[in-house]
């Protein structure tokens, strides 16, 4: 099992590309470029998919510009390392990494979390510890993609699932990510469930964590696209239900207009949940779900997040 070494190396903006292509010349491989202009556009050019980001993320992106690589921490990777580097002035730092802190130490951030009442969300690699007395578990592989159930938007939408799902309901769950919510549902007694995800990967990876839940395939589906303007996947949604219940755990900005197609998905009297809401733009979600034939339920709040529940009428 080999150890490694992380080696970074400062920079600045208008320098980091010829310093990409030199190192890339001198052998070094698997180069890793952050830089706090490239990450601000990034923000920019996808705030459609959020309405908040971390300040604590922000401020650790201030002023960067750097490159990362990896060598062997051994006489090998040291010859590569000074390779690497030849002809190179900038500032250099080298941290030493185990292989198991390379693969598997994020792990230790993830523990079982208890959610409302009656849920219980569990990594996978903690399968077999006891489970609380009247908790039922959900199985996820946290590294997969977002969705692991610690945000608060998530736990507020996994709140109000709990207390409003009746058995064998049909569910749909837009921007269903991991599938933690789908997969929750079908867990707690939903008779099938539909999972879509502007994200490709979220197939796969909810199909992986539904795997882990033992799911029957045959009563879980998943679908890449966007609902707001794939006209067709609006269309197989709609053929596919109706259902007694849709979760919405994404943005202001998707939820509002999602608000105007609900009746082609949901049932008269079905149940509306959204949640993924800043909290200084909760009145003008609840006013468009009222607008478009919602009546609220119920209304929480946590950590500056807001879910609403809402019957259609």
């Amino acid at each position: 099992m080999n150890d490694w070494l992380e080696v970074t190396v400062e920079t600045t903006d208008g320098e980091m590309e010829a310093l990409a292509a030199l190192l890339t010349m001198n052998g070094a491989e698997g180069l890793v470029l952050e830089n706090e202009t490239d990450f601000k556009t990034f923000l920019e050019q996808n705030r459609q998919y959020w309405d908040y980001v971390d300040d604590a993320l922000l401020e650790r992106m201030k002023g960067v510009a750097r490159i990362k690589f990896y060598v062997t921490d051994d006489e090998a990777g040291r010859l590569q390392l000074a390779r690497a580097l030849r002809g190179i002035e900038n500032p250099v730092s080298t941290l030493p990494l185990k292989e198991e802190d390379w693969a598997y130490s994020w792990q230790k951030y993830y523990q079982p979390i208890p959610v409302g009442e009656k849920l219980y969300i569990v990594p996978d690699w903690e399968r077999g510890k006891p489970v609380p007395q009247g908790r039922t578990a959900v199985y996820l592989n946290p590294g997969l993609t977002f969705g692991t159930g610690s945000h608060a938007s998530t736990q507020l939408c996994l709140t109000l699932l709990e207390t409003c799902l009746h058995p064998r309901d049909s569910v749909l769950d837009l921007g269903c990510g991991s599938g933690i919510l789908s997969i929750a549902a079908m867990n707690l007694g939903a008779g099938r469930a539909l999972g879509v995800d502007i994200d490709p990967k979220s197939v796969d990876v909810s199909y992986e964590n539904a795997a882990l839940n033992g799911i029957d395939p045959s009563l879980y589906t998943v679908r890449a696209g966007n609902v707001l303007s794939d006209k067709a996947l609006v269309e197989e949604l709609a053929q596919a239900g109706p259902y007694q219940l849709v979760l919405a755990n994404i943005v202001s900005d998707v939820i509002i207009p999602l608000s105007a197609q609900l009746r082609r998905y949901l049932l008269p009297g079905g149940l509306f949940i959204c949640s993924g809401i800043i909290d200084t733009r909760a009145n003008e979600v609840e006013a468009a779900l009222v607008k478009n034939g919602l009546a609220i339920s119920a209304r929480l709040e946590r950590d500056g997040w807001c879910a609403f529940s809402a019957v259609l009428e």
